[in-house]
């Protein structure tokens, strides 16, 4: 059931998020929240957020939460575009992942879309080149309702016009980071019980796509070239992982790690850190990891804010690790294939090259702060607001 929260207004231009927010642990709901953050330092919009919530879901959202709606129905869908229409909001933002909405790939979305009638931006998480039909079908509804499209990574506009995808005001915004400071790390190891150890790290929802065994299996390698290393694997198992099997993926890493003896080189968190503690955890890091499985991975929000703490990282090649680490800011290696990891790790054994790399990432990120991925979406919702305005008044461009 459609659900009405709050309801208010400044005076300011109105933007719509239509997403999960949190305290929903949820990837997407933590980069909405850190979005309107940026964007509200801006003083240009007053966002209001339609959360969606899993069926029978009940959740303390802050007040930027106007409206809930249930992801599994449809009549919420169309109630809360004509919510929208009937409203001071301007215009639309839908932070879009498949599993997010309702139906066969989220189908109960193109609902809303079929309704809406404010110009709406989607920003794509999930883009990849073996779409079925029926996906296919959702991103073609998608993109026919939407004024603009927002990517995050180049790779993802080649691969929907590959696709047949119409990629129309397509543009890419990158994921963002917050704004880290890059400080000796060894007082922080200190203070985290990590004083003399060489850190290397993986944080977030934890789900086997992560490939976390094969970088336990990469660390049996690696500790007799250096016994000080430690690797940190922060993050509670992933809530739809959890909900489906369990802590099963989990307890068979910590069997690997006892069945390797490496119990005094692995080091699990079992929590969804606060912001402070991740980045925290991500100073005291030496080495970031992330040993995906999928080469489709669009978006990494965890190799995004470890880039923009200064770290070197040593990756499978995913789409987005293949232009973030690319011109020499990391370490590539083959997926699923722990030799591999290891020479990686091995590689950035070497003080003078992380150094070296870390300097290189840090520069290379400032393009990521939300602060300057908030400006580029402000003057993106700035214009079609004011084009929008222009189509319902029959006005010429040139004039207000």
């Amino acid at each position: 059931m459609l659900q009405q929260i709050n309801s208010f207004s400044s005076g300011k231009n109105r933007v719509a998020y239509l997403s999960t927010y949190p305290p929903r642990e949820c990837g997407i709901a933590t980069f909405t929240k850190d979005l309107i953050d940026a964007t509200d330092e801006l003083n240009e919009f007053e966002p209001t957020v339609i959360a969606v919530n899993k069926t029978g879901a009940i959740h303390d959202y802050d007040r930027r939460v106007n409206l809930e709606i249930q992801r599994d129905s449809v009549d919420d869908y169309v109630q809360a575009a004509r919510y929208i229409n009937a409203s001071n909001i301007q215009l639309v933002n839908i932070q879009h992942e498949f599993g997010l909405f309702g139906g066969d790939y989220g189908e109960y979305l193109t609902n809303f879309l079929e309704n809406i009638k404010k110009p709406v931006v989607i920003t794509l998480h999930t883009v990849h080149p073996g779409f079925n039909q029926k996906a296919l079908e959702v991103l073609k509804c998608i993109s026919d309702k939407s004024a603009s499209i927002v990517v995050i990574a180049h790779s993802a506009i080649k691969i929907l016009k590959k696709q047949g995808i119409p990629c129309k005001n397509c543009i890419v915004i990158p994921h963002g980071c917050p704004k880290i400071d890059l400080v000796d790390n060894e007082p922080i190891k200190a203070s985290l019980g990590l004083k003399n150890r060489l850190v290397t790290s993986t944080f977030g929802l934890i789900s086997s796509g992560k490939g976390i065994e094969y970088a336990i299996r990469a660390l049996s390698y690696v500790v007799e070239k250096e016994p000080r290393i430690i690797y940190l694997i922060i993050g509670q198992t992933h809530p739809e992982v959890r909900k489906n099997e369990g802590e099963k993926y989990r307890n068979e890493l910590m069997k690997l790690v006892s069945e390797l003896g490496l119990e005094e080189h692995v080091r699990f968190d079992n929590r969804f850190l606060s912001k402070p503690e991740l980045i925290r955890y991500l100073q005291a890091t030496d080495i970031y990891l992330t040993p995906y499985i999928s080469p489709n991975q669009i978006s990494s929000g965890a190799l995004t804010y470890a880039i923009g703490a200064g770290k070197p990282a040593v990756s499978t090649p995913y789409f987005h690790a293949q232009e973030m680490l690319a011109n020499d800011r990391g370490v590539l290696c083959k997926f699923n294939d722990p030799a591999s990891l290891a020479d990686g790790i091995t590689k950035l054994l070497d003080e003078s090259l992380r150094k070296t790399i870390s300097r290189r990432v840090y520069r290379y990120s400032r393009r990521f702060l939300w602060s300057n991925v908030a400006r580029t979406y402000s003057d993106l919702f700035k214009t079609l607001i004011k084009n929008y305005g222009w189509i319902q008044t029959g006005l010429p461009n040139d004039k207000t």
